[in-house]
């Protein structure tokens, strides 16, 4: 089972191929924004590697990042838990003004994953 270390949470052992975006809200506890519902369009769910950032990326989530001129950062609702991670959570709910973080992500990631390599 991947450890994941959310920086200000207590360090959480999760499945093996769980979703980021559900790691981190579900077992680790954080306010994690999830606007869009985990689709890979808003990138409220916006996280910042310490250490174990994974290798690929989704071409959905590449295309959003480059689109919004987002470096340094990962979209959690397009990374899955294969691995110990340590990050930061960038957009949270606390502070952000909205009501709710967003409907829930499936278990899935959306749209289905085409992988690359960084």
């Amino acid at each position: 089972m991947p450890k994941l270390t959310v920086e200000g949470y207590a360090p959480v052992d999760v499945p093996d191929g769980r979703r980021l975006v559900l790691a981190m809200e579900q077992d680790a506890g954080v306010d994690v924004l999830h606007a869009c519902g985990g689709g890979a369009r808003c990138t409220t769910c916006r996280v910042e590697f310490i250490s174990g950032e994974p290798e690929q990326i989704t071409e959905a989530e590449l295309e959003r990042l480059t689109q919004r001129n987002l470096t340094g950062v990962r979209l959690s609702c397009q990374i899955r838990c294969d691995q110990d991670m340590t990050l930061r959570a960038v957009s949270r709910l606390e502070g952000s003004g909205r009501a709710d973080p967003g409907s829930t992500p499936t278990d899935d990631i959306n749209p289905p994953p085409i992988w690359v390599d960084r």
